[in-house]
């Protein structure tokens, strides 16, 4: 019984606590029991916090009973990305110059979480300091695909994906740049959100007015990434980037009829992406399925210049701005990447970070055109498959070499510097099992009509049904005993 719960959804879940079919208690005794079972191989949870748990969910079958503070996630185990600060719980954001620091506060996306019924089980998994598509750091160790426990589970919200995919939460929150919600959403075969800037407030944050990095929501179906944007969405005055719409109105039935939808297909982003032939060999039998529904299909694809251009300088100076300091004081503990970044950050001119600025505006006035004629993009949202999962990552793309560790993640980073929310959903599988994002995208602030969309197509296909085997006897537990010690708080 207690598989059987941890394989509903999220939405089904909270409705039996509700209703007080089972208890707050019990669903958390059925999560962890998974990950007792799964996490040793999968390494998707990094910290656990059983003994808050357990006195969170009695408190919570209390509430019930009495029928006081009921909120819409009551009752449902999360844990939230180990870069999001947890008060009392430790956030390393797999860094080792972090591997102890544990927070007085939540962020807001935690807290509101938290004040929503949910129960804090722990920390899911990331690349070190949330670089890349790859979730590996010198702390934990690397986070295995459950559906082939050789490869990557995509990044930097590996973790929360692939813990979602083997049932050992229902929920969890993660963040995106590059990529970082879509990316280990197609590779796991889950539902990834990166919603419209200011839809999801970033309290505190580093850089307010920056709008490349957001926090959004993943789940095992459209539905509840809905259910769970509806708790972290709505406006927040401390932010400097924050939507004045309330996160109410996700909490509304999904669904709307494709019959005329103008649909854009852009399988490689206008030739600004190589994709390997087994993902588009996928998706194009996918289109049939926009056509079949009544949509009308171009393929055609928005000018994206200057995406790469602002996408890259933004990102840099991001870099160099949070993380110069760390750097510069412990360059021996922290990796390539991160150095990488920060070093392109320094190069930068003022000339250069007002030339991205300039890009980003009139790609901004480029999507609001495009959008005015379109209703919907349909484009990969990765460009591989699931790699080798001690591969940092791809070098070559159907011949191409990849110049950096950015170059692979444009399906994602090129929509990222548009500001447009998207969406990954699953999409398909290849001849070999392994699963293929779509990636929708909508014009910027239609977060609402981009779930409705992608939930008529998920109930349409219903590829998310099919669930990973992740046999823990096919590998042997992930070794951390070589691993940089951490505070220790799991309890059981």
């Amino acid at each position: 019984m207690s598989d059987e719960l941890c394989t509903l959804t999220a939405v089904e879940q909270a409705d039996l606590v509700r209703r007080r079919e089972v208890s707050a208690v019990e669903l958390l005794e059925a999560h962890l029991d998974r990950v007792d079972r799964l996490n040793p191989t999968v390494n998707a949870i990094v910290t656990r916090d059983d003994e808050a748990a357990y006195r969170a969910a009695r408190e919570a079958d209390r509430r019930l009973a009495v029928g006081h503070g009921i909120g819409p996630l009551h009752g449902l185990p999360v844990a939230h990305k180990d870069t999001h600060a947890t008060a009392g719980l430790r956030t390393t954001w797999g860094s080792p110059l972090q591997a102890d620091t544990v927070p007085a506060e939540d962020e807001l996306v935690v807290a509101r979480i938290r004040a929503a019924g949910a129960i804090r089980v722990g920390k899911t998994n990331v690349p070190e300091w949330a670089a890349g598509s790859h979730t590996t750091n010198p702390i934990f160790g690397p986070t295995r695909n459950p559906y082939d426990l050789r490869l990557s589970a995509g990044g930097s919200s590996g973790g929360a994906a692939a813990a979602l995919a083997v049932g050992m939460v229902p929920l969890a929150e993660g963040s995106d740049m590059g990529g970082s919600l879509r990316n280990p959403a197609a590779f796991c075969n889950v539902v990834g959100l990166r919603p419209t800037p200011g839809r999801v407030p970033m309290v505190p944050a580093e850089l307010g007015w920056q709008t490349l990095p957001v926090q959004g929501p993943l789940g095992r179906t459209v539905a509840d990434v809905a259910l769970l944007l509806s708790v972290i969405a709505g406006p927040d005055s401390r932010a400097t980037v924050s939507l004045d719409e309330s996160g109410s109105v996700f909490r509304e039935p999904l669904g709307i009829d494709l019959r005329g939808l103008r649909v854009a297909w852009a399988p490689d982003l206008g030739g600004r992406i190589p994709t390997d032939r087994a993902i588009l060999g996928v998706l194009n039998r996918e289109i049939k399925v926009f056509e079949a529904l009544g949509a009308e299909i171009t393929e055609t694809c928005p000018d994206l210049a200057g995406a790469d251009e602002s996408f890259d300088i933004l990102r840099a100076m991001y870099f160099a701005v949070n993380l110069g300091d760390a750097v510069r004081e412990h360059p021996d503990q922290v990796n390539d990447m991160v150095r990488w970044n920060v070093e392109r950050g320094r190069m930068l001119s003022a000339i250069d970070v007002g030339r991205a600025l300039l890009a980003k505006t009139r790609l901004h006035e480029q999507v609001r055109r495009f959008f005015s004629e379109f209703d919907i993009l349909l484009c990969p949202s990765t460009q591989v498959l699931p790699f080798d999962v001690d591969v940092d990552y791809p070098r070559r793309i159907e011949g191409q070499h990849m110049h950096d560790y950015l170059e692979w993640m444009r399906a994602c980073s090129l929509i990222s510097a548009t500001g447009c929310p998207a969406v990954s959903v699953p999409g398909g599988f290849t001849t070999d099992g392994l699963p293929v994002g779509l990636q929708i995208v909508a014009a910027p602030r239609a977060d609402r009509q981009l779930l409705d969309v992608a939930h008529t197509y998920e109930q349409a296909t219903r590829h998310g049904l099919r669930r990973p085997a992740c046999d823990p006897t096919l590998l042997p537990a992930v070794d951390t005993s070589l691993r940089i010690p951490a505070v220790s708080q799991h309890s059981h």
